[in-house]
C-alpha cells in the first residue's frame, strides 16, 4: 500500500522518490538471492553511498545530505521494506559517523567528507562478550605509550565486522565506570585490529556480525575523539539517535509484511471467497495497519524533537521499544495470514519474521529501553515533589 507521508519540503518528497527507485530497481531484486548466500552487498552499500544516502542527517557542509531526522528516517523506512541489511547498515553507518560529527577536533572534522561521502563504511565497537547492555563496565583497555594508544581486548556483535573502513572503539583509558572511557577511531588497516568469523545468525545473513579482537592494536593519539573520558557520554548519545534508526528499520519491515499479507488474502481462496474477506483475517490485517501507523507516529515525533534540538532520550526509547515490538508480532502474523506458505521460503514473510527478532535486541535490548523509559518516570516524579 502506498505511505500517505507529510514531507516538510518538496526535496524531501523528491529524496524519497530517489530512494524508492534505488530501492525497487537495486535493492529488492537482490535481497533474497544475498541472504540465502549469506553474501555481504558491499557493492550495493556503495551504490547507496554515491546516491548520497549515507549521510543523510549530518550537515552539507560536512559532506552530509543536511536533512532533519524525520525525513532520514523516513528513507531508512523505505529501504528496509525491500532489504533489511541495507537500512541497518545505513543506520550503523550513521550512528559510527556520530562521534566525529559531534565531538571531534578541528584536525579529525576534516575526515568528514570522506566518512559521510559514501565511500567509506563504519562500525561501532562498544559491546563486548561479557556485557552488551551493561556497557559501562566494558574493559577492553587502551594505554598510552609515546604518540599511539595501545588497545587490547575484544568486542562483540559488530555489525560490519570485518567489512568496515573505519571503526570507533570505546575502550577504558581510566578507571572504573562510565568515567574511564574514551573513544578511539580506527583505520581498518590498523595493525592489531583483527575482525573474527562471522557470527551464524538467524537473520541478516548477509550483514552477520563479528567479533573484534584488539591485540595490541596501536592507534595514533590524535585519534581519541572528545576528550579522555568521555567516551560513555558519546556512546549514549550516539545510540539515542541510533535508536530511531532501528524503530524506522521496524516500521518499515513491518509494513512490507503487511503489504505482502493483504496481496495474498486478496488472492487466495478459500469456501469460494477471498480470505481476506473473513473477519478472522481481516480483522488481523487492520490490527497490523494499525500497529505500523501508531510505531511509525512515535517514531517521526521523537525525530522532530531531535530536530528541534530538544531532549528526545526517553521518546527514542519509548520508539524502539514499540516499534520493534510491534515488528516482530506484524510479521508472526504475517506469517499466519499465509498458512503453511508463510513457513517456507519461497514467500519472502519467512524471512521478515526471522530478522525482526534481531531489531528488538540491537542498540539496547528492548528491556534496557523499559529501564531508561521507567528511570525517566521516576525521575520525573521525584522532581515534582
Amino acid at each position: 500500500m502506498t505511505v500517505d507521508r507529510m514531507l516538510p519540503t518538496e526535496e524531501a518528497s523528491e529524496l524519497l522518490g530517489l530512494t524508492r527507485e534505488i530501492a525497487d530497481g537495486e535493492l529488492a531484486p537482490r535481497a533474497a538471492d544475498f541472504e540465502a548466500r549469506g553474501e555481504f552487498p558491499r557493492d550495493v552499500l556503495r551504490t547507496i553511498g554515491q546516491a548520497g544516502l549515507l549521510g543523510l542527517p549530518y550537515p552539507e557542509d560536512d559532506g552530509g545530505g543536511g536533512q532533519p531526522y524525520e525525513v532520514y528516517l523516513q528513507v531508512l523506512e523505505v529501504l528496509a521494506a525491500r532489504w533489511l541489511a541495507i537500512a541497518e547498515a545505513v543506520s550503523v553507518h550513521t550512528l559510527s559517523c556520530f562521534p566525529v560529527a559531534a565531538y571531534g577536533g578541528e584536525r579529525q572534522r576534516k575526515m568528514l567528507p570522506d566518512l559521510l561521502g559514501g565511500d567509506l563504511l563504519g562500525a561501532y565497537c562498544l559491546s563486548e562478550p561479557q556485557g552488551g547492555s551493561d556497557a559501562a563496565a566494558l574493559i577492553t583497555r587502551a594505554v598510552r605509550d609515546g604518540e599511539d594508544w595501545v588497545v587490547t581486548g575484544t568486542k562483540a556483535w559488530i555489525t560490519h565486522g570485518g567489512q568496515a573502513d573505519f571503526y570507533n572503539i570505546f575502550c577504558r583509558t581510566g578507571g572504573p565506570g562510565p568515567s574511564g572511557i574514551s573513544c578511539l577511531l580506527a583505520d581498518a588497516d590498523t595493525p592489531g585490529l583483527l575482525p573474527q568469523k562471522p557470527e551464524n545468525t538467524m537473520g541478516l545473513r548477509a550483514s552477520p556480525p563479528a567479533q573484534i579482537v584488539f591485540d595490541g592494536a596501536r592507534v595514533p593519539a590524535d585519534r581519541r575523539v572528545g576528550a579522555e573520558g568521555v567516551g560513555f557520554r558519546i556512546a549514549m548519545q550516539a545510540l539515542d539517535a541510533g535508536r530511531l534508526g532501528i524503530a524506522a528499520c521496524a516500521v518499515g519491515l513491518a509494513q512490507a509484511a503487511l503489504d505482502h499479507a493483504v496481496a495474498y488474502a486478496g488472492e487466495r481462496t478459500q469456501f469460494g471467497r477471498p480470505i481476506g474477506d473473513f473477519q478472522g483475517v481481516g480483522f488481523m490485517l487492520a490490527d497490523m495497519a494499525t500497529q505500523i501507523s501508531a510505531a511509525r507516529a512515535l517514531t517521526l515525533a521523537a525525530a522532530r524533537l531531535k530536530d528541534a534540538g530538544r531532549p528526545f532520550s526517553t521518546e527514542a526509547a519509548k520508539a524502539k521499544l514499540f516499534a520493534t515490538d510491534m515488528a516482530m508480532r506484524v510479521t508472526t502474523d504475517a506469517v499466519q495470514v499465509l498458512g503453511g506458505a508463510g513457513y517456507v521460503a519461497d514467500h519472502p514473510v519467512e524471512r521478515w519474521f526471522r530478522e525482526a527478532k534481531v531489531l528488538q535486541i540491537v542498540e539496547g535490548t528492548n528491556q534496557i529501553q523499559r529501564m531508561v523509559i521507567s528511570r525517566a518516570l521516576t525521575r520525573g516524579a521525584a522532581a515534582a515533589q
